[in-house]
């Protein structure tokens, strides 16, 4: 008899165990980010031509959606991907018989005109550019952190989706802990943190 009491306990402990692991570890139910990363004004992005030492790496996008490069002067650069403007700069520089087969590498530091939104329980609530790979849990770094009175197991992401616009609530303490994975974000979030009831 103690042992079948035993072996139930037993089991109630592991099945409890597993309940609150897999409610813990559960992921929002939100799409990924689909959109494409393109580059549009203001936004900062590193550019290196192979071999080209003594050029400069960075530059931003005028409001125009051009950017002033050396040897090629304006480019339109505005609602292109990084690699796409790479493989631009790539062929204008043979066209013009620069340089006859450069290897171009651009990567885009700062979505500038792409933004993510952070209200309620954070040190600096407001807008923020889009980091390439920005998570949930980076956005709200720089916003400053959460503030002291923030719920911060009921966090309200909310993203425009082609379908409409979807909220869901993340438990931003199951991230830190590692215990959910973070969430990727996409320009046009919104971020609202709740405020602790006491």
């Amino acid at each position: 008899m103690q042992n079948a009491i035993r072996t139930v306990v037993c089991l109630l402990i592991v099945l409890v165990a597993a309940c609150g692991s897999n409610h813990s570890a559960r992921a929002p139910n939100l799409a990924p980010p689909t959109e494409r990363n393109v580059i549009g004004p203001g936004d900062v992005f590193t550019m290196e031509i192979v071999g080209e030492k003594d050029l400069p790496r960075e530059y931003q996008v005028a409001s125009d959606g051009t950017v002033d490069l050396p040897y090629l002067h304006t480019i339109k650069v505005a609602d292109l991907e990084a690699q796409e403007v790479a493989h631009l700069i790539r062929e204008k520089l043979i066209e013009a018989k620069i340089l006859a087969d450069p290897s171009v590498v651009v990567q885009v530091r700062e979505f500038a005109s792409r933004h993510v939104t952070l209200l309620g329980q954070v040190a600096k609530p407001g807008n923020f550019p889009l980091i390439p790979g920005m998570t949930l849990i980076q956005a709200i770094s720089q916003a400053g952190g959460l503030t002291a009175v923030a719920n911060s197991d009921h966090v309200n992401l909310t993203r425009k989706t082609p379908t409409g616009q979807v909220t869901v609530t993340v438990d931003v303490g199951a991230i830190n802990e590692g215990k959910a994975p973070d969430v990727p974000l996409q320009a046009g979030d919104q971020i609202y943190v709740h405020e602790r009831l006491f």
